[in-house]
């Protein structure tokens, strides 16, 4: 009795430094099994993921989807020249709506672009833009669990979370997944970011874009023998706890999760400090932009640069600021994508530049998404509502077939018509560039062999290069 009374207290005890410690590290080094190094299915394009996520839904035929039948049937009934329309989130469809931006066509690609991105059509030519994505939500929070999970539901693993667990962490230093939040966490919360079933050494750490990102990155005792001596008395009784019980994936990623925090407070202040970063770097990113989300996100991009470098696995970047900074304009359409674009353009073609200079560009992809798109016609008179039938996303880098044009959808934009894909597909995609065949990459819970793409998804082989 007395024996397993002093493991359920042990067990309650390391409950509460599991949840202090998984605010600080998200995965492990490889230090057990959920650790350890991984070798792919198949030689890999691409080493590190870089996921840029347009929180809330680009307007795809404001962006990277010109349609001229907009401009020609602008102001009209759609029902009257687009046929039936689907039930949307508020339901309040108004006139076709045209794009207020003109676009034209950049680089050798002849990729059409709206004026909303000037610096980003100077790399058009490392673009894959796929235009025919589709969702299976049109609302926010099932839509995010869909983009980052492939699931609709809360409590599934997150695509960084997936690829820790299929190819291991590179960097005993750092976590193999890092969410760096410029201030919104996304309608689903921080289950968009989560290892689900998964051992929790996989989870997302979420970074602060700051000089300390993240709380007790500095020790609080008085000096480094005191932490280690205290660390080394959890290692023990961690340790003793897991022997007892035969072993325990939990413990196992509590002890590493310990492991790979300690290491972070000596690797984490050397990343996040950019004096070392050359005047002419910080100037191609926007560091110096005067409109602060840009400098925001400008410092997100960079640090995802110096991630990469580190050997950190997948690098998500969310998008700064409070809710007007998000990508979900129902009303004041111009005025909200002036703002977005303006924040992440400059900051997104200098990391495209940078990787391409620095020789990384080859070995990283790089993922430009929003959880769906905007429909083709007003909700109000200058807003646009939710469309999960059909939208854009864009690729580049390590694999990817730079300035192609993959897909289509209809004449206003609205529905996907040609080359449709769906989430699945791209998370597909993304795995295989990384040398991970998805259909192999399973762990067994609850009966059953789970997967990212679940039962679904193929490769986009049209966009590889």
């Amino acid at each position: 009795m007395l024996q397993w009374c002093a493991q359920g207290f042990g067990a309650i005890a390391l409950q509460s430094l599991q949840n202090q410690t998984a605010a600080t590290a998200g995965t492990g080094p490889a230090t057990g099994a959920p650790w350890s190094p991984k070798s792919p299915h198949f030689a890999p394009k691409a080493k590190n993921i870089i996921f840029l996520y347009m929180d809330g839904g680009p307007s795809q035929v404001d962006t990277f989807d010109y349609k001229p039948a907009l401009e020609k049937y602008n102001g009209r009934n759609p029902r009257e020249v687009i046929g039936k329309l689907a039930p949307t989130q508020f339901d309040a469809i108004g006139n076709v709506l045209k794009s207020p931006w003109d676009f034209k066509q950049h680089g050798q690609s002849g990729h059409w672009i709206s004026s909303l991105f000037p610096h980003l059509s100077e790399v058009a030519d490392d673009l894959a833009i796929v235009k025919s994505m589709t969702s299976k939500f049109s609302e926010h929070t099932s839509a995010n669990y869909f983009l980052h999970t492939g699931n609709g539901l809360q409590g599934r693993p997150s695509m960084g979370a997936w690829l820790g667990y299929g190819l291991g962490s590179e960097n005993q230093n750092l976590p193999g997944f890092v969410v760096i939040n410029g201030g919104l966490i996304p309608p689903g919360g921080l289950d968009c970011f989560g290892s689900g079933f998964l051992p929790s050494a996989y989870q997302g750490s979420v970074f602060l874009p700051q000089n300390q990102p993240l709380p007790n990155i500095k020790r609080l005792e008085q000096t480094d023998q005191i932490q280690t001596n205290k660390l080394e008395l959890i290692r023990k009784l961690d340790s003793q706890l897991n022997d007892s019980l035969g072993g325990d994936s939990e413990i196992e990623a509590a002890i590493g999760n310990f492991e790979t925090a300690y290491q972070m407070q000596s690797s984490v202040p050397e990343l996040m400090d950019l004096e070392k970063e050359t005047e002419e770097t910080k100037r191609l990113y926007g560091l110096e932009s005067d409109f602060n989300n840009t400098k925001t996100f400008a410092r997100q991009c960079l640090l995802a640069r110096r991630l990469v470098e580190r050997g950190v696995r997948f690098i998500e970047l969310t998008c700064p600021g409070g809710n007007g900074d998000r990508w979900d304009q129902h009303g004041g359409l111009v005025d909200g994508h002036n703002k977005n674009c303006l924040t992440v353009d400059q900051p997104i073609a200098g990391l495209i530049k940078d990787l391409k200079r620095t020789g990384l560009l080859d070995s990283t992809l790089v993922v430009w998404a929003g959880e769906f798109g905007r429909t083709p016609f007003a909700q109000g008179s200058n807003g646009r509502d939710h469309n999960p039938f059909g939208f854009t996303i864009w690729m580049a880098g390590g694999g990817i077939k730079g300035g192609v044009s993959v897909g289509a959808t209809d004449e206003w934009g609205y529905r996907a018509v040609e080359n449709r894909f769906e989430i699945h597909d791209l998370h597909a995609t993304m795995l295989h560039l990384l040398g991970i065949n998805h259909t192999q990459s399973t762990f067994r819970f609850s009966g059953r062999d789970m997967r990212l793409t679940d039962v679904h998804g193929n490769v986009m082989k049209e966009v590889l290069a």
